[in-house]
């Protein structure tokens, strides 16, 4: 879907795709059989990326020297959106039951379809190429595009620590320690709420050119998140800390990968975001992933220990892909020996832990 937005004209785009959700929202609310529902739910999610069009649209239309801020703004929406759902999506099953829930979603989606085909202009894609051809070029420009490559790796990672947090949190604070119910656990959620806090500021600061500090904050503030979270397991304060701490780094890269990657290629930005947010949401399925299994086997220690592992990694992969803190690493023997020596150490933890699962799975 987000290739098209290089193709198709924009508005257009965005209020169909808004309007077929609505649709598919409606159809898993009335939907008298599971096959219907997950039909309902397939759609939904085949049709949710409308926010995705959104971004490189809004970037599209912003000043150069405003584009960080816009993107901010829009990702801030979108991040309030996120979490207020939860929140809302609770209250609405107990007030209704579960239908309530969607019904509510597609009577939003119409209204959102009115007001973007009110608000938004028209705008062209400036490709002139088949729909398979778009495809291609998406692959191609991830190929060819170190600052895309290097950016989408890096939000890869960030997106992986942010879903074992928020897959194997529900596991911590419904089990003894805590013993939450789900709508107590939903409403923590709205602690991330300093996310939308983080893309705005990222946004300002990409504006000014510093994106090298604003990843470099981000990457360290992941790393130390899940300190804080560790401590998380019988101290409340320190759960919320990490948890605030984490979606601060978590919005600040992202904000700053998406500032960087649509200076790539203004003409393709549709392709761009669709290579980019492949490779998060792919993230994203292996954190979860990840989580699910470490927590079974090691509990709550072990997804913070996954957490700073996926964090060591991102850290590494930006600092490889930036040339000031390549050529500062290169003049340093010592510590690339004690890296390697740490590295080396890590790995071979690593896949001691690796072994003892998969003895215990057999």
């Amino acid at each position: 879907m987000l290739p098209l937005g290089d193709l198709l004209e924009r508005r257009r785009l965005v209020c169909r795709l808004t309007l077929a959700t609505a649709l598919s929202l409606a159809l898993t609310a009335i939907a008298p059989n599971a096959g219907l529902l997950l039909a309902g739910a397939a759609m939904t999610g085949l049709l949710s990326v409308t926010a995705q069009v959104l971004v490189p649209f809004a970037a599209d239309l912003a000043a150069p020297h405003q584009r960080g801020r816009i993107v901010g703004t829009v990702m801030s929406g979108l991040v309030l959106g996120m979490l207020l759902a939860r929140t809302a999506s609770g209250a609405l099953a107990a007030l209704g039951g579960w239908r309530t829930v969607y019904w509510a979603a597609a009577v939003a989606m119409l209204a959102l379809t009115a007001a973007l085909h009110r608000a938004l202009p028209q705008h062209r894609g400036s490709a002139r190429l088949r729909y398979a051809q778009l495809l291609r070029s998406t692959a191609r420009l991830l190929a060819e595009e170190p600052v895309l490559r290097a950016r989408s790796a890096i939000g890869l990672l960030a997106f992986a620590c942010f879903s074992v947090l928020w897959t194997s949190l529900a596991f911590l604070l419904s089990g003894p320690g805590y013993g939450w119910s789900d709508g107590e656990i939903g409403l923590l959620g709205l602690a991330g709420a300093a996310g939308a806090i983080a893309a705005q500021l990222a946004g300002r600061l990409a504006d000014r050119g510093r994106t090298t500090l604003t990843t470099a904050a981000g990457a360290l503030m992941l790393l130390g998140s899940w300190g804080l979270l560790a401590l998380g397991a019988r101290h409340l304060a320190a759960l919320i800390a990490g948890i605030v701490l984490l979606d601060l780094a978590h919005q600040g890269v992202h904000i700053t990968n998406q500032s960087l990657i649509y200076a790539v290629r203004p003409e393709a930005r549709g392709r761009i975001t669709s290579a980019y947010m492949t490779c998060y949401f792919v993230g994203g399925a292996i954190g979860s992933a990840l989580a699910g299994v470490v927590h079974s086997h090691a509990g709550w220690s072990g997804v913070c220990a996954l957490g700073a592992t996926l964090s060591l990694l991102l850290c590494s992969v930006w600092a490889g892909s930036t040339a000031k803190v390549r050529d500062w690493w290169y003049r340093q023997p010592r510590l690339r020996e004690l890296w390697a020596v740490g590295s080396a150490a890590v790995m071979a933890v690593g896949l001691l832990v690796l072994l003892a699962l998969a003895i215990r799975l057999s």
